[in-house]
């Protein structure tokens, strides 16, 4: 069974890989958008650890809640509100259970990307984070490592298509032959989950 530890230290080593990968997540971002993601998502995060420190929410559900509340409020652009939605829908759908399953947290998971779907008027095959997602939730009642396969997959995937949404749609063809860094952000938030329960 996952608890608020394994919640935390989610959050914790989706941070640190955030932080590794900033540079690389930003020149992604260059290529076919505004060149801020990995900032963006560097400083949404370190204000998730922050507040998680100070505040010490007690259930899974409370972690997930507060750090989408906190990139929302932290994170610019697109991404904010995005990974915010991701987060605050998976902790409310996982409720008030002071543990809860891997199997609980692929439906909630579930749950929180169809609701970043709906925000972002996005589907698998977009270009968007939703590629790494999508199979990432779908693969997280299998096991962690599937998940994370398949999130890594689905970012790799993103690399052909064409742009339908967010700002790299507004460059059209341009748009094909670059990896979605959104894309590549969530595969980084499956690999933390995975590192997590190792």
């Amino acid at each position: 069974m996952l608890d608020t530890t394994f919640f935390r230290r989610w959050m914790s080593a989706t941070a640190a890989a955030v932080e590794r990968e900033a540079g690389r997540l930003t020149e992604l971002d260059s290529a076919i958008g505004d060149a801020d993601h990995g900032s963006n998502m560097q400083r949404g995060f370190a204000a998730v650890t922050a507040v998680l420190e100070k505040e010490a929410p007690q259930t899974p559900g409370a972690v997930l809640a507060l750090s989408g509340r906190h990139l929302i409020s932290t994170v610019g652009g697109a991404s904010g509100p995005l990974y915010g939605t991701l987060l605050r829908r998976t902790g409310k759908a996982l409720g008030d259970a002071a543990e809860v399953s891997r199997e609980q947290l692929a439906d909630a998971l579930r749950a929180g990307v169809a609701a970043v779907a709906q925000l972002g008027g996005a589907q698998a095959g977009d270009k968007t984070m939703l590629d790494a997602l999508e199979p990432a939730a779908a693969a997280l009642g299998e096991s962690f490592a599937a998940a994370r396969e398949a999130a890594d997959e689905g970012a790799v995937a993103t690399v052909p298509m064409l742009a339908r949404k967010g700002r790299a749609s507004y460059l059209g063809e341009r748009s094909i032959g670059h990896q979605d860094p959104g894309a590549t952000s969530s595969a980084l938030l499956i690999a933390a989950l995975e590192e997590a329960a190792r």
